[in-house]
């Protein structure tokens, strides 16, 4: 699997998710600002819900501006079997009853998930749990997923 894609596979998830998000923004920046949801009195708050809305939706498009201009000027490291994990990484583990797992050691948008060459790769942070597991570790280390009954041990078969 090529990083490249990888990469380009996630810019352009970024920038379908500004789309959406910035349209999402502007429609409830002009829900609050309708005539239609102008306060009659002072409990109706149509309106102030919807401008509060309407400022989290512009916060998370500009958070995703942020993160797709971070990957578009990304640097991809170059790591084999024998390297150390660290940001850039293409991980994969493989679980005791067969499974595997891709992952892509990224600086932002943790849980985002592309599709590449038919297999699913999840993003995550050098700050998540599973992140901060894997880095430093080498091909043949174990990493453990989850908590409680549901913790599972994974090995890494894989990195690039």
């Amino acid at each position: 699997m090529n990083k490249k894609d990888i990469l380009q596979h996630i810019v352009e998830q970024l920038s379908h998710d500004l789309g959406i998000q910035y349209n999402a923004a502007l429609t409830a920046h002009e829900a609050s600002t309708h005539e239609e949801n102008i306060p009659d009195n002072k409990y109706e708050t149509l309106a102030l819900e919807a401008s509060y809305l309407a400022q989290g939706q512009a916060n998370r498009a500009q958070e995703i501006r942020r993160a797709l201009e971070t990957y578009k000027q990304l640097t991809l490291q170059v790591f084999d079997d024998s390297s150390a994990i660290g940001l850039t990484a293409l991980v994969t583990l493989a679980g005791d009853d067969g499974t595997t797992r891709t992952v892509f050691i990224g600086p932002l948008e943790g849980g985002l998930k592309v599709v590449c060459q038919q297999t699913d790769v999840v993003v995550i942070t050098p700050a998540s749990p599973l992140g901060r597991d894997l880095l430093g570790k080498c091909v043949g280390d174990q990493v453990r997923i989850g908590v409680g009954r549901s913790l599972s041990e994974f090995d890494i078969v894989q990195v690039c």
